[in-house]
């Protein structure tokens, strides 16, 4: 699916069903900037995993209601709820590969 781009009207559709990956950006934060082309090989890495890009600049409301506090920020959302989030001014990609993993080792799997 690659990486969608998420407005306030959009957002709740996207992060509705599934795993979402939330990319909480902007323009000016250079760790954002250069985060963008490993996100974008996260989702394409993952077919079970939708990433989101938010562009904190144009959606300062929905960052107001997901209480974002600063950039880079990257939530994973599961089925509508969020289940973790990284809020690094540091943040590289190693770092974001080592939460994901994590968080997604704390999810409940799905019994056949």
């Amino acid at each position: 699916m690659g990486v969608v781009d998420a407005t306030k009207e959009t957002f709740d559709d996207l992060v509705g069903s599934g795993l979402v990956l939330v990319d909480v950006w902007a323009q000016s934060c250079h760790p954002c900037v250069a985060l963008s082309p490993h996100m974008t090989s996260i989702a394409d890495g993952n077919q079970d995993l939708t990433v989101v890009k938010v562009d904190a600049s144009k959606a300062r409301r929905l960052c107001m209601s997901l209480q974002v506090r600063g950039l880079p920020t990257i939530l994973l959302f599961h089925d509508g709820q969020e289940v973790d989030r990284i809020c690094d001014p540091n943040l590289v990609a190693d770092q974001v590969d080592a939460w994901l993993a994590e968080a997604l080792a704390k999810l409940p799997t799905k019994e056949a």
